[in-house]
Parts: C-alpha cells; sequence; structure tokens
C-alpha cells in the first residue's frame, strides 16, 4: 500500500488571480500536525464574519451556531464533544440541567431566556428531554449532499477496522510520516505524529485517541463554511485523502 501525506503536498498552480493565490495559498498552508482546513486567513474571516452576524441573530439556534464558528472551523466539534460527555449513561438523551450545564462548559454566552427557548424547540414531546443526535445536527452548519458524501468517502476510507471509529492503528499505512521534519530529526516518533493528527478532531474534551465520524464531519462542517465553491471542496478533500 502506498503511503499518504496527508499535509506535505506540493500543489502547483500556475494560475493568476486573485482566486487562483487563494487556491495555491490553502493548498500550502497545510500545517503538518493538521488535516487539510482552511488557510488562517479564511479562518479568521469566518470567525469575524460570524461575530458581525451574531450581533443581529435573533433566533437561539442560529445564536449557538454562530458563537461556536466565531471560535473558528473547530468550534462545532469542540461543542459535540462536550455534550457526548455530558451523555453519561449512553442513552443519547439530555434533560434539561445537563443542557443547560453542558453550555455552560461550553463558555458559550447565551441569556437564560434563549438556552430555555432552544431546549423546548427539541424537547418536542414536552418529556424534558431532547434528542443529543438531532440537536448536534441541527447546530452543524449545513451542507450540501455532496460535501456531506465526500467527507463520510474520507472517513470511511480511513477507519480501516471498519468500527466506526478512526485510531492510529487505522492510519498507520496510510497517513505517512516518513518525511515529516520532527520524525526525520527524531524529535518524534511515528506514533506521536499520528496522535497529534488524531487530536484536531478532539477539541475541548477528552482525547482518546478515537475519532467518530459525527467529529469528522462536525469538524469539517467548520471547515466547508470558509469554501464558497463545492467543487473546490470537492477538490480539497480528494487531494487530501487521495479518494
Amino acid at each position: 500500500m502506498s503511503s499518504l501525506p496527508f499535509a506535505c503536498f506540493n500543489y502547483n498552480n500556475s494560475g493568476k488571480g486573485d482566486k487562483a493565490s487563494d487556491k495555491k495559498d490553502m493548498m500550502d498552508s497545510v500545517a503538518w500536525h493538521r488535516p487539510m482546513s482552511a488557510t488562517s486567513r479564511q479562518e479568521e474571516e469566518l470567525m469575524q464574519k460570524s461575530a458581525r452576524a451574531l450581533q443581529n441573530a435573533t433566533d437561539p439556534l442560529e445564536k449557538l451556531r454562530l458563537l461556536c464558528l466565531s471560535r473558528g472551523a473547530s468550534g462545532i466539534m469542540g461543542l459535540g464533544r462536550i455534550f457526548r460527555r455530558m451523555d453519561d449513561d449512553g442513552s443519547k438523551q439530555l434533560n434539561n440541567e445537563e443542557f443547560v450545564n453542558g453550555l455552560k462548559d461550553t463558555g458559550l454566552d447565551l441569556d437564560k431566556k434563549d438556552v430555555d427557548e432552544l431546549f423546548k424547540k427539541f424537547d418536542t414531546d414536552n418529556s424534558g428531554s431532547i434528542s443529543l443526535d438531532e440537536f448536534i445536527r441541527q447546530i452543524r452548519p449545513p451542507m450540501s449532499d455532496s460535501r456531506r458524501a465526500i467527507v463520510e468517502q474520507a472517513f470511511k476510507k480511513l477507519d480501516k477496522s471498519g468500527d466506526g471509529t478512526i485510531t492510529v492503528d487505522d492510519i498507520r499505512g496510510v497517513y505517512s510520516v516518513t518525511a515529516h521534519p520532527r520524525y526525520m530529526s527524531g524529535e518524534e516518533s511515528a506514533d506521536t505524529i499520528m496522535n497529534k493528527f488524531l487530536a484536531n478532531f478532539e477539541a475541548e474534551g477528552v482525547v482518546d485517541g478515537k475519532v467518530t465520524l459525527e467529529e469528522f464531519m462536525n469538524y469539517y462542517s467548520g471547515i466547508s463554511v470558509s469554501i464558497d465553491n463545492d467543487c473546490f471542496f470537492d477538490l480539497m478533500m480528494r487531494q487530501a485523502y487521495k479518494l
């Protein structure tokens, strides 16, 4: 099996103009320890745009989504991990107290009225609890079917064991570290470098070395917001994961 250097490619772009430069900047800016993502400039623009939109947002769900995105592309991912951690019994349900405490743990500033309205929005049967899965799906920025499909395709390629999680063992034969400068210098082992890659998907929560499809999708839903063109998002994912 050929190795896949996720984070170090040479993308030659001989095109001219701002759009061509933006694409080249994105491709050239990927750090060794990060999966394919938006450039720092696009990340900053996403954060600023979300913060501005937040000033005029009135819907509690939109407010929470914008608060997450104002933290960057991984904001949704962090929210998902915190709420999953609150689900101690694995019921995939949250009562009002757990919901309120989860929001407090995120540090996201929503007033009590918005929190109460948000809970009622998802407690459709007035049972006093809400579906965690449905809540996370609704918070996640909308993605086209084609974008969701390409993200799922990348996840399935990485999930070699097919157990629904990506671990170091899954990516050992796919993620190439031989040209990594810290590996070449002997500063870090291959496993350390691969664990750092996985940790990008485990923000603001327990880093357990296991990345679920939800976490993978949450990460790329944030990235997706910063990329307007569907074709370029598709190209980015295909080149990053050799799809």
